[in-house]
C-alpha cells in the first residue's frame, strides 16, 4: 500500500485525534515524525518526563530540528521542581485538540505515559487530597520495613496498581497506600470513566494505536542501545548540572524518572559507569514491562506489531490502513 495515496484520501477532520502509544524505545517518536511527512499534524506529547525543562538527553526529547519541522506541545512546560498530574494533562490536551483542529491539522498524541492516555480517553475519578499525617505513618513503616515490604502490602490490597509499580517506586507506592488508607478503596478503582468530556471520546473519534514488540529481546536490545547513546551524549553531565542547581532533590517526581533516579544515585554513591549502565537498562526494561501491562488492559487499542524499522513505509501504511478501517467522522 502506498502511504501517500492513503493519506491523500483522508481529511484530518474525519477523526478528533489520533493516539500513538507503546513502551519506551518502541519507535513512537520516529513513527510520529514519519506520519507527519504524510499528514498535516501537530504532536501532543503524552510523556510525564518530557514536560520538564533541562531534562533533554535522559528523556530522549525531540531535537530542536524535529520540533521546528513539526509543532510539538506539552514539552518543556514545567521546571523540574514542579509537579504535573494526569488530570492537568487531560485538561491541557482537551484544550489543545480543538485548537489544532481549528488550524486544519490533526492532533497526534504520542507517548508512553499510559495514565495520561487513560485520563484523557476514559477520565479519572477525583482522588482524595494528600494527608500529611497518613503519609508520615507510611514513611515510618517504610523506614522500619523498607519500600519492597510496603509494595508487598500494596499487592495484597491493590494488586492491579502494585503490578505496574516497581517496589522501589516509593512515591507512587506511598500514594497508592495513602489512597487505600483514606478511602478503603484501591487506587486502581479510581481509574474509571467519570468525566463527560472523556466519555465523548469514542474509539472511532480518537483511535489508539499501540506499537508493541512481539519479541521481548528486540525491545531489550533497543533499550540498551538507547541508554548507551544517552550516556555517550552526556547524560551524566546533564544530571550533574541539575544537581548543581541546589534546589532539586531525588524525591521530586522529575528526579524519579527512569534513568535520572539511577544517575542521581550513581553520583551519590560513586558507582562506576558500568554499574549505572546496567541499573539504568534494568530500570528501563521494568518501565517497559509496566507500560505493556497498562496497554494490555486497554481494550480500545489497535495492536501494531513493531519488531521492525518504525519509520518504514510498510508500518506507516499499516497504521493508515487501521485508521481507514476503524475511524469514522466524529460527531
Amino acid at each position: 500500500m502506498d502511504c501517500s495515496c492513503v493519506a491523500a484520501d483522508i481529511t484530518p477532520p474525519a477523526i478528533e485525534a489520533l493516539c500513538l502509544a507503546g513502551p519506551t524505545a518502541s519507535g513512537k517518536s520516529a513513527l510520529a515524525l514519519a506520519i507527519a511527512e504524510e499528514w498535516p499534524v501537530e504532536i501532543i506529547s503524552v510523556d510525564s518526563a518530557l514536560v520538564y525543562r533541562g531534562m533533554d538527553i535522559g528523556t530522549a526529547k525531540p531535537t530542536p530540528a524535529e520540533r521546528a519541522a513539526v509543532p510539538h506541545h506539552l514539552i518543556d512546560i514545567r521546571d523540574p521542581r514542579e509537579a504535573y498530574s494526569a488530570a492537568e494533562f487531560a485538561r491541557d490536551a482537551q484544550r489543545l485538540i480543538p485548537e489544532i483542529r481549528a488550524r486544519g491539522r490533526l492532533p497526534l498524541l504520542v507517548g508512553g505515559t499510559m495514565l495520561y492516555f487513560k485520563a484523557l480517553l476514559d477520565g479519572l475519578d477525583e482522588l482524595p487530597r494528600a494527608d500529611p499525617a497518613v503519609r508520615d505513618r507510611i514513611d515510618d513503616r517504610a523506614r522500619a520495613l523498607g519500600w519492597p515490604a510496603l509494595h508487598a502490602e500494596l499487592a495484597r490490597v491493590d494488586p492491579a496498581t502494585a503490578a505496574r509499580l516497581a517496589p522501589s517506586d516509593s512515591q507512587r507506592v506511598q500514594r497508592a497506600l495513602e489512597v487505600w488508607e483514606l478511602t478503603g478503596r484501591p487506587l486502581s478503582s479510581f481509574h474509571t470513566i467519570k468525566t463527560a468530556a472523556a466519555c465523548a471520546h469514542g474509539t472511532s473519534a480518537m483511535p489508539l494505536f499501540s506499537l508493541e514488540p512481539m519479541e521481548r529481546a528486540w525491545l531489550h536490545q533497543r533499550i540498551a542501545e538507547r541508554f548507551d547513546a544517552m550516556l555517550a551524549a552526556g547524560f551524566l553531565d546533564e544530571v550533574k548540572a541539575l544537581r548543581a542547581r541546589g534546589d532539586l532533590t531525588p524525591d521530586l517526581p522529575a528526579m524519579r524518572c527512569v534513568g535520572y533516579r539511577q544517575a542521581w544515585q550513581a553520583l551519590d554513591e560513586a558507582w562506576p559507569l558500568a554499574e549505572l549502565r546496567e541499573r539504568g537498562i534494568i530500570a528501563t526494561r521494568q518501565l517497559a514491562k509496566r507500560q505493556m501491562t497498562w496497554l494490555r488492559a486497554m481494550p480500545r487499542r489497535h495492536l501494531v506489531p513493531v519488531d521492525a524499522d518504525a519509520t518504514s513505509a510498510a508500518l506507516r501504511a499499516q497504521v493508515l490502513h487501521h485508521l481507514l478501517e476503524h475511524a469514522s467522522p466524529a460527531a
